[in-house]
């Protein structure tokens, strides 16, 4: 038996004659860490308002933590956290007047409040003074202030959009060691970005594609089903042409032929053919068998429209 914190059935929003979500079902177990991906507009936030209470459903059913989003979204907003890529905290005020503030918009107990606060910068191991103004603080401490600020009122579900964009590798790593330890205490994040190594770490992935979802599994899974073949890597040995490449593309040997930096990954769409010619190959590539990645899945995934 799953233990279901989100539960989608037949989502479907439409904005007038606009469909931004079509029809998707999916659920994400508690203590999950789920990753949402998709290019822009593909539904992803306007799921994730659905979610945090913040716009009701044309059609389906959803419920979070407990609550069915028809009974009410006040119920669910106090259950979810949301961690916003470009606002959560105020420049111009202090990491002290910006908890404060939103202690009081969630109408926290002071005392409650009080010992959350030393809890979560304890957990974030936050040792600057309260009094420093969030402008002055580095973008991956900035970063975690505001993971601080999303679960102050104790959510069981955090939602994380694009949480680490512009920060460091360093800080980048820091910030996935939190996310992974907020798991290990039961609660389920939901996290959206676009850095393919990061989606690397969720539990489980779903694709969004035109208001759908075309993809949804575990990170090793989605590699498997999109690529059944072996993926092979080419390293051109000397600079090659736009009309070379445009040839090779387009030859029925393979199921795709695509760059990737200064090489290429492909696909061949037959193994006796492909023994046959390799030997051509290897005269002006370097070639050798790989493990696909998460991007190979997307970008794959998005040309083919594969489900």
């Amino acid at each position: 038996m799953t233990d279901a914190v989100v539960a989608v059935e037949n989502l479907t929003v439409k904005f007038g004659d606009f469909t931004a979500v079509d029809n998707i079902t999916f659920t994400v177990d508690r203590g999950e860490i789920f990753g949402f991906l998709g290019a822009n507009g593909a539904g992803k936030t306007t799921t994730i308002r659905v979610l945090c209470g913040l716009l009701l459903p044309t059609d389906g059913s959803v419920h979070v933590a407990g609550v069915d989003s028809n009974e009410g979204t006040r119920a669910i907003k106090s259950r979810v956290g949301y961690m916003s890529q470009k606002f959560t905290l105020y420049n111009d005020l202090t990491v002290e007047e910006n908890l404060d503030f939103i202690a009081a918009l969630r109408k926290l107990d002071k005392t409650d409040y009080a010992r959350r606060r030393k809890e979560l910068f304890d957990f974030i191991s936050f040792d600057r003074s309260l009094k420093t103004m969030v402008r002055d603080l580095s973008g991956g401490t900035k970063q975690k202030v505001s993971l601080a600020a999303a679960l102050l009122h104790a959510p069981e579900i955090i939602f994380l959009d694009e949480p680490t964009a512009g920060v460091s590798p360093e800080a980048r790593s820091s910030f996935w060691a939190l996310i992974h330890r907020l798991s290990e205490d039961g609660k389920t994040v939901f996290v959206t970005t676009h850095y393919m190594d990061e989606a690397e770490q969720c539990k489980r992935i779903a694709l969004m594609r035109e208001g759908r979802i075309i993809a949804l599994d575990t990170p090793a899974g989605l590699k498997a089903s999109t690529f059944p073949m072996p993926v092979l890597e080419f390293e051109p040995k000397d600079a090659m042409s736009f009309r070379e490449f445009s040839n090779i593309k387009q030859r029925d040997i393979f199921l795709f032929f695509e760059p990737y930096g200064i090489r290429f990954h492909a696909c061949v769409s037959n193994e006796e053919t492909w023994k046959a010619l390799r030997h051509t190959y290897e005269e002006k590539f370097t070639i050798r068998e790989i493990t696909p990645t998460l991007e190979d899945v997307f970008i794959r995934r998005e040309e083919t429209g594969q489900v």
